[in-house]
């Protein structure tokens, strides 16, 4: 069982509780747009880290951005369908995800929204220090979503809602909080949901965001990797805080124990018989 937040355990009105969380969520939300605004969007350099991890994919032999990008280019269902899932799901189903563990109780919400916010940071650092370009800007690469961007809601920058183009960084590719989102939704699942098909379900949603970040043209196969990795990261290190206990001023104060009541060890001597001796 793992330990809820210490607040949580405390007598807090639910309500309150349920306000502290939407502004912790709404507050990671704009710590993330501000990160993707900050770093640098110099694209000589973003081209020539995505020039990079381009080699290092060849290396390890898992170049696979042009068959998948191609596929989503020349099917055109496959396409749309691709780009409402780049679109949307990464906001809705990560929301589900933790309304669900939200009702299940503090003590399966609490490690699982730590470890999503350590990943979430951890994105956001590498965001800030290594500005890195997307398949779509390189030559040879289609951007799916600007192809099916008049049959859906988004511009052609990136997933932002048409007009809102500049109030993102598109230079935010490595590592893929996509790809790190869906594999944080999994293992969510996987450790908490009592059903078989809801927990292969969380995989196949993890499994499938990777090839649609790939095949529209928004990320690197190694920027998935990385996002699985700082979100791995994130359980980890969430999994190591619940043993750390909380500081005196969250502690509840648990009642004084009542005092021992000891118990009566004397006997008393059995009324004799009338007639019966006493024994000396």
């Amino acid at each position: 069982m793992r330990t809820a937040p210490a607040y949580a355990r405390r007598k807090v009105h639910p309500a309150l509780r349920a306000l502290l969380e939407v502004l912790l969520i709404l507050g990671l939300w704009v710590l993330y747009s501000l990160a993707r605004l900050l770093a640098d969007t110099s694209m000589q350099p973003a081209l020539h880290r995505a020039r990079e991890l381009l080699h290092v994919e060849g290396l390890l032999g898992i170049q696979w951005e042009v068959p998948l990008n191609q596929l989503f280019t020349d099917h055109k269902f496959l396409g749309l369908a691709g780009s409402y899932w780049y679109a949307s799901l990464h906001y809705i189903v990560t929301a589900a995800v933790l309304v669900w563990l939200w009702r299940l109780g503090a003590d399966r919400y609490g490690p699982a929204r730590r470890a999503l916010v350590i990943g979430t940071l951890l994105g956001l650092l590498a965001y800030l220090w290594l500005p890195t370009a997307p398949p779509r800007f390189l030559v040879g690469y289609v951007d799916v979503l600007s192809l099916h961007s008049a049959d859906g809601w988004w511009g052609g920058d990136a997933s932002a809602p048409r007009g809102l183009g500049g109030l993102t960084n598109e230079l935010a590719a490595f590592p893929s909080l996509h790809a790190g989102w869906s594999l944080w939704v999994a293992l969510a699942l996987q450790i908490y949901a009592t059903r078989r098909w809801v927990r292969v379900l969380g995989w196949l949603y993890a499994l499938g965001t990777a090839i649609v970040i790939v095949g529209t043209g928004n990320h690197w196969v190694i920027d998935a990797v990385v996002g699985w990795m700082v979100v791995l990261i994130g359980w980890g290190l969430a999994e190591a805080i619940t043993h750390i206990p909380p500081p005196w001023w969250l502690r509840r104060r648990d009642p004084a124990p009542a005092p021992a009541v000891e118990a009566d060890t004397t006997t008393t001597a059995p009324d004799l018989v009338p007639g019966q001796p006493k024994v000396r």
